[in-house]
């Protein structure tokens, strides 16, 4: 990969001259550059932003974070903005290489340094990740972290309130701008938390079964659920054993669970699958990692999306 990546540099410097007037013209029209890699960074950074910041995203809508490759235009964006916001997770590892093979002068902000942390976790009846040892580890060894950690509201209002502070640190004269729309746009997100536990605290059970990977552990533990699934968080795999598609069966049939779940992006064939079996449900819980591109153009929010998940959780729980 960092082979690829110096061979690529290499061959932007044809576009030296197009670079530079790419960077006039940010200092000219006096906005912040920032570029997030997944949608809750940009969504958060333009809610603080307004209109003294040009967010871009980079993820394109519908891609798999796991499985995508910066374009040309992508690595210039990063080596030139102001604020680069990354995840800092197995997903985007790539970042790495980039940050590594380029020189530059702006800030870089990661999800996973603004909160406290949780391991990846296989839970019973969890189709492992080959090559992934999930037995007790050594004292001093590195643990895989779960990254999706946007997924819980409470650390989704504190990223949000960092990159407010962070902006207003790169361009102190708006500043108190920064940190308001921030508060706002956090204040949203504080609102959003106070409704999951309201409803959790009447909801009929809170045993949650996703056929599919789980990217919502933050979300799971904030609001003390239990949950069984086919895969972990950053699993790339999609077929489950037969041993966990009749684990999951048969968990859904002996609590009652009316609703299998599933992810955005997913075939839910697994979801749809279990729910056949055991002759219930199916039903959507957006992990916001990624949206569509009608969804963007819908102009749908962090907010707009778990608010959907709690639209759904009341009707399918």
């Amino acid at each position: 990969m960092k082979r690829w990546i110096a061979a690529l540099l290499c061959g932007l410097l044809v576009l030296g001259l197009t670079a530079c007037g790419q960077s006039a013209e940010q200092e000219d029209d006096g906005k912040l550059h920032v570029v997030a890699t997944i949608f809750p960074a940009y969504d958060f950074a333009r809610a603080a932003g307004g209109d003294d910041a040009d967010v871009t995203l980079l993820l394109p809508p519908g891609a798999e974070s796991h499985s995508y490759e910066p374009t040309p235009a992508d690595i210039l964006a990063v080596q030139e903005c102001d604020l680069f916001i990354y995840l800092g997770g197995e997903s985007d590892a790539w970042v790495d290489t980039i940050l590594d093979s380029v020189e530059r002068t702006g800030a870089t902000l990661r999800m996973v340094d603004c909160v406290e942390l949780l391991e990846e976790e296989t839970v019973e009846g969890m189709q492992e990740e080959p090559g992934h040892d999930h037995e007790d580890h050594d004292l001093g060894e590195v643990k895989e972290i779960d990254e999706h950690v946007w997924t819980s509201p409470v650390n989704a209002a504190v990223i949000t309130r960092t990159i407010g502070d962070t902006l207003a640190e790169l361009d102190p004269a708006r500043g108190e701008a920064y940190q308001e729309r921030a508060e706002a746009y956090a204040g949203e997100i504080d609102q959003l938390d106070q409704d999951f536990r309201d409803f959790f605290a009447t909801a009929p059970r809170k045993t949650i079964v996703f056929g599919d990977r789980f990217p919502i552990r933050y979300f799971a533990e904030e609001y003390d659920l239990d949950y069984y699934a086919a895969f972990p968080g950053c699993s790339t795999q999609t077929e489950p054993s037969a041993a966990t598609i009749a684990f999951l069966t048969e968990k859904v049939e002996a609590e009652q669970i009316p609703t299998v779940w599933y992810i955005e992006f997913s075939n839910h064939l697994v979801a749809d699958s279990i729910a056949e079996a055991a002759g219930a449900k199916t039903a959507l819980f957006h992990s916001c990692h990624n949206i569509s591109q009608d969804d963007l153009d819908a102009g749908a929010t962090y907010v707009s999306l778990m608010q959907g998940n709690l639209e759904r959780l009341r009707e399918n729980l």
